[in-house]
């Protein structure tokens, strides 16, 4: 069985489904409230443990209640996290998030700057085993000593590049797969066309470079030559965490040896099939139910 390790931060999410975004400031009501873990490196890794894989989460959480529930969340997933760092005396990352009636978000996070940068304890980790390495930009010392243990090592690496305030090109160029969210992607490159900032971003890595389009599917570039798959059409209820599911889906296909259309089609259909369910990971499909999906869609 193949085995990945998801590296990065992990969030406990609250989150607020309401019949449309706020516009105006006042107090607003709730049509229903959901508590989970959430963060990107985190729900890749439980799409990962739920598509059948085994799958190590390598991050970060305090020792306070909701460090506690981050844990024992991705423990009943199936995900490992005996190489997660507990700090003492501290607090875990948070979120609030508002869903809106067409399953459309808002996200507010707190990452917690309680949970310290060092890399020291990862020297104890025994990467030889994964067959690939997946990491977020929210912990980048994390990702960067992570993704130099894979090239070391000769293991795919696939960095969920979306935006954030520090600069991502380093962790790009160490990516044999860098997958853009489209702000990411136009963080980066200063540039707000998908394809002429998606050739700048391919400048940045000897890898390849995509785009997540939302319900447009997703765009790469493969020799130079432009990709596309236009994702699926579903009935959306939740958009929340469908990115993250994406990248865990991308490193399952890329670690089972899929090509890289295949890999990409595969990511789309598991972000696509999580989009129908309320919550960040309550609609993240088996393997079972991608692959009658993909059997039964006309494309």
């Amino acid at each position: 069985m193949i085995k990945i390790a998801c590296v990065g931060i992990a969030v406990q999410d609250r989150i607020y489904y309401v019949d449309e975004m706020p516009k105006v400031n006042g107090k607003f009501v709730a049509t229903d409230y959901k508590e989970i873990g959430g963060g990107p490196a985190a729900t890749a890794a439980v799409a990962i443990a739920k598509l059948g894989a085994k799958v190590d989460f390598i991050g970060r959480v305090g020792d306070d209640g909701a460090g506690k529930v981050i844990v024992s969340e991705l423990n009943s997933y199936g995900v490992n996290t005996s190489l997660v760092k507990v700090y003492p005396n501290a607090r875990s990352s948070q979120s609030a998030i508002l869903v809106d009636k067409q399953g459309e978000r808002l996200i507010i996070n707190y990452p917690s700057p309680d949970l310290l940068y060092d890399t020291d304890w990862l020297e104890g980790v025994d990467f030889s085993g994964y067959d690939a390495i997946l990491a977020d930009v929210r912990w980048p010392q994390g990702t960067e000593y992570c993704f130099k243990k894979g090239q070391e090592l000769g293991i795919p690496t696939i960095l969920d590049a979306d935006i954030t305030p520090q600069d991502i090109t380093a962790l790009v160029a160490l990516s044999t797969h860098a997958a853009f969210s489209e702000p990411g992607l136009f963080k980066m490159t200063a540039l707000n066309e998908v394809e002429s900032a998606l050739k700048k971003g391919s400048l940045s890595t000897d890898g390849k470079v995509y785009v997540t389009l939302g319900d447009k599917g997703c765009l790469w570039l493969e020799g130079g030559e432009k990709h596309w798959d236009k994702g699926f059409k579903v009935d959306v209820v939740d958009t929340t965490g469908a990115g993250d599911v994406f990248h865990g889906a991308f490193a399952f296909a890329l670690a089972n040896g899929y090509s890289t259309d295949k890999v990409v089609e595969f990511a789309c259909a598991v972000a696509a099939l999580k989009c129908t369910k309320a919550g960040g990971r309550a609609g993240i499909p088996t393997i079972e139910q991608v692959n009658n999906f993909l059997n039964s869609y006309q494309r």
